[in-house]
């Protein structure tokens, strides 16, 4: 994106024009450049992304969502529903994954980039403040099977201090929090879950 600004530009237009134009499902694009100048940029093939099948798909209890603290919304895209510790760093991720092999662990950003994949692979869960349902955060959440919410224009997310902000509430590292992979909504707190029926 930084290093070849105009390359990245045509790349973002192409995928607009196949999902959003001509309706097609998110798709994997293989491409190749001889020059920053997108008179030589060619596209070798595209193929529909593979999303991985979930095992089991999980929704908020009803009594103890109604009663949660709401913070705000954002766009599902990936997974049911899940509670688990904020964190903003791989350290973080190893920190609780050695404190507290049992919970899950959602992983805060303003946005992700290709670097991030460590730490969202091992985290469970993604939440990002911008993004849409073919952001790199989604895309990647889908392909990793896992539960992830993208473009929560309210939350303000401060990686280095560590905290994040969403609906005046300011959440650190090792808090929990609630998020709905599929409507989008977010939650203070650990609300329990249950299993649902797939259709």
């Amino acid at each position: 994106e930084s290093l070849f600004p105009e390359v990245y530009s045509q790349m973002r237009e192409w995928a607009k024009e196949l999902v959003y134009n001509r309706k097609w499902s998110p798709q994997e694009i293989e491409f190749t450049f001889e020059s920053p100048d997108i008179k030589d940029l060619y596209s070798l093939q595209t193929r529909n992304m593979v999303i991985r099948e979930r095992e089991k798909v999980y929704s908020f209890d009803i009594e103890e969502r109604t009663s949660a603290k709401f913070l705000g919304h954002g766009i599902g895209v990936s997974g049911g529903a899940m509670a688990g510790r904020v964190v903003f760093s791989l350290e973080e991720i190893q920190h609780w994954r050695n404190a507290e092999p049992g919970a899950s662990l959602v992983l805060i950003r303003n946005d992700t980039v290709p670097d991030d994949i460590k730490e969202v692979n091992e985290a469970d869960g993604l939440l990002t403040a911008r993004g849409g349902s073919t952001s790199h955060a989604a895309i990647v959440a889908h392909r990793l099977g896992k539960t992830c919410v993208v473009g929560c224009a309210d939350l303000v997310c401060m990686e280095k201090q560590r905290t994040c902000s969403l609906d005046g509430e300011i959440l650190k590292t090792g808090d929990w929090i609630s998020i709905d992979g599929m409507g989008g909504s977010i939650y203070s707190g650990q609300i329990k879950i249950k299993e649902i029926e797939r259709d």
